[in-house]
């Protein structure tokens, strides 16, 4: 089962990197869309996975809207679907509450910021499935990890899937192609998943540059560099022990590991278990000094 898992991650790690020749388009061509320099603001919310668990997410976003004002900013940490039976409620939350904090005078539409989250990747690679070497068996990995219940909510079923990876890559494509479909029908989603970014970054000029991913990065490579190690790079996340860069922090929202909030002196772990039975919090970040300033629990 370990070396199922291994050779699954290496497929999806592949398809990361836009190494098949059939992929529509390369990782390399859309790296320059891919981060996204959220200036200097002095106080930044986070929220961290949320893995469809939607009645926590809105009593933090209740939280932050009771604190928030007009020049901080709000980045999401990834992880919107998956586990939980919430996935479109909770999608819907978040379009819902962006309306509500755009609707605050001197709020800019950047001030809010979403990362892709481990989940969303294996959600894209679902949809590339057709792509893949050993669908079957891909399937078999994102569904054991996550992916299923999303499947379930757009009216689809793993069983639905699971045939046609059998049948071929025709049988594929359709079901592929009907899942991108019930996603357009929904309001905001479509333009939602596609608008998702690897990293987010304080200004270099800021007295302390915060990075924030989803999971995970690799300290031997330089930012631009990180290809998928945002999200399968995690498990080793909470060792780094000097800084990566010129960041005095690297904040993430996602532990493989499940080892709950961690903080040092240059990463920050703010999942605190939310879609297995933990809390979603909600990391109020002061980003003139870099630190975490306070820390909201949804439970």
């Amino acid at each position: 089962m370990l070396c199922e898992s291994v050779t699954c991650i290496l497929i999806l790690q592949t398809l990361s990197n836009g190494s098949n020749s059939r992929m529509p388009y390369s990782q390399d061509e859309t790296a320059l869309n891919s981060y996204v320099d959220i200036g200097t603001p002095s106080r930044i919310w986070t929220v961290p996975s949320i893995h469809s668990d939607v009645w926590q997410l809105i009593r933090v976003h209740d939280h932050i809207l009771s604190e928030f004002r007009a020049g901080d900013r709000i980045v999401y940490l990834g992880n919107y679907i998956g586990i939980g039976d919430a996935p479109l409620e909770t999608l819907d939350e978040i379009l819902t509450f962006r309306r509500m904090v755009m609707s605050i005078p001197g709020v800019k539409a950047d001030d809010l910021v979403y990362l892709r989250g481990l989940q969303e990747e294996m959600w894209q690679k679902l949809l590339q499935i057709h792509f893949a070497p050993n669908p079957y068996q891909i399937l078999g990995y994102l569904l054991e990890n996550g992916i299923e219940t999303m499947i379930r909510a757009l009216g689809s079923s793993p069983e639905e899937g699971l045939r046609a990876t059998r049948e071929g890559v025709l049988s594929l494509t359709r079901w592929t192609n009907s899942l991108r479909e019930k996603i357009r029908r929904r309001p905001g989603l479509d333009c939602f998943f596609h608008q998702l970014k690897r990293a987010a970054y304080t200004s270099q000029h800021h007295s302390a540059p915060l990075l924030f991913v989803n999971s995970g990065i690799d300290p031997e490579r330089p930012l631009h560099r990180q290809s998928d190690s945002f999200w399968w790079s995690g498990k080793n996340f909470n060792h780094i022990n000097e800084p990566y860069a010129h960041f005095h922090k690297v904040v993430r929202g996602y532990d493989p590991n499940h080892e709950g909030l961690h903080l040092n002196c240059v990463t920050a772990t703010l999942d605190d278990g939310c879609g297995y039975g933990g809390n979603l919090v909600s990391a109020c970040v002061d980003a003139q000094l870099g630190e975490i300033r306070d820390i909201f629990r949804a439970q």
